[in-house]
């Protein structure tokens, strides 16, 4: 099996701030060619590394606005966040949860530091992804799909670590989520000096995001905490090794290898269709959510 190199190590660029409560280092769609086409399904990563928040009474987050035509994943690696949709989806999640909300035809969308972790405050850190919908799909009907982190399978490689499924497959072990195109999504989590290897089609769009600690990639790709890695789409495997204590997100997807024209919240095959999303909205069809 033909080893898939490493194609480039991205730093994190300035974080910004998406509403006030999500402090992120914006990844996908960034320079370092890693924009929605070669990235392909995954057309966006907003990283909130560790952030400090202070207590308040009024949850910090982001209020309602629309999306069509994608998914949004959220993962939780510290803190409580919680999510509301016109479709009726939402729910909280604290650490090691993810939430998984369909768009599709189109929702309104909220979310906010939980309430009660908002008063206290803390440590803060969260990874949003946007997952693209193939054409067949972009007008299905919005879903949600909340998954707790006790609801993963794992994976053990014993003094390794372990490796956490959120959806796709690992060493013949499947993850919760559904999904629309193949995706693979898991973390693993290595104790220092740690090995695992991972093998996805050669053509897939696939990553690393350091969460925690360092890794070196195939013997010989140092990577540092809040680091991204883009892999070639070409040879099927890799291994990490773990130099301290750390957690990877790992991502791996089929590219729809479809037309993608984005506006804003909306991720279509056309400028047409974009028109009409904005439409929809401005006409009430994506429901309604109380701010």
């Amino acid at each position: 099996m033909a080893i898939k190199k490493v194609e480039i190590i991205v730093p994190p660029r300035e974080p910004h701030f998406v509403g006030d409560g999500f402090r992120v280092h914006n990844f996908i769609p960034g320079g370092f060619r890693l924009d929605m086409k070669r990235m392909d399904p995954f057309i966006m990563l907003d990283y909130n590394s560790k952030f400090h928040f202070s207590g308040t009474d009024k949850p910090r987050g982001v209020g309602v606005h629309p999306h069509r035509g994608f998914e949004t994943v959220t993962i939780a690696y510290q803190g409580r966040v919680e999510h509301g949709d016109s479709s009726g989806g939402g729910g909280i999640i604290g650490e090691g949860d993810v939430q998984w909300m369909t768009a599709a035809s189109g929702v309104l969308h909220k979310e906010f530091h939980e309430t009660e972790w908002a008063k206290k405050g803390g440590i803060f850190q969260m990874v949003q992804l946007w997952i693209n919908l193939p054409t067949k799909d972009k007008m299905s009907p919005p879903k949600y799909q909340a998954i707790k982190n006790s609801e993963m399978n794992t994976v053990d490689l014993g003094e390794n670590g372990f490796v956490e499924i959120i959806s796709g497959e690992y060493q013949s072990e499947k993850g919760p989520a559904s999904t629309f195109s193949p995706i693979n999504m898991m973390n693993a989590k290595l104790k220092k000096n740690g090995r695992a290897d991972f093998s996805f089609p050669a053509n897939f769009s696939t990553a690393l995001l350091v969460i925690e600690g360092s890794i070196t990639v195939n013997d010989n790709e140092k990577v540092l905490t809040d680091h991204f890695v883009l892999f070639e789409n070409e040879g099927e495997a890799f291994q990490i090794e773990a130099t301290e204590d750390s957690v990877v997100l790992v991502l791996s997807g089929q590219p729809l290898n479809e037309p993608i024209f984005s506006h804003g919240p909306f991720v279509m095959n056309s400028k047409q269709e974009i028109i009409q999303a904005f439409d929809d909205f401005n006409t009430g069809k994506f429901g309604y959510l109380e701010d």
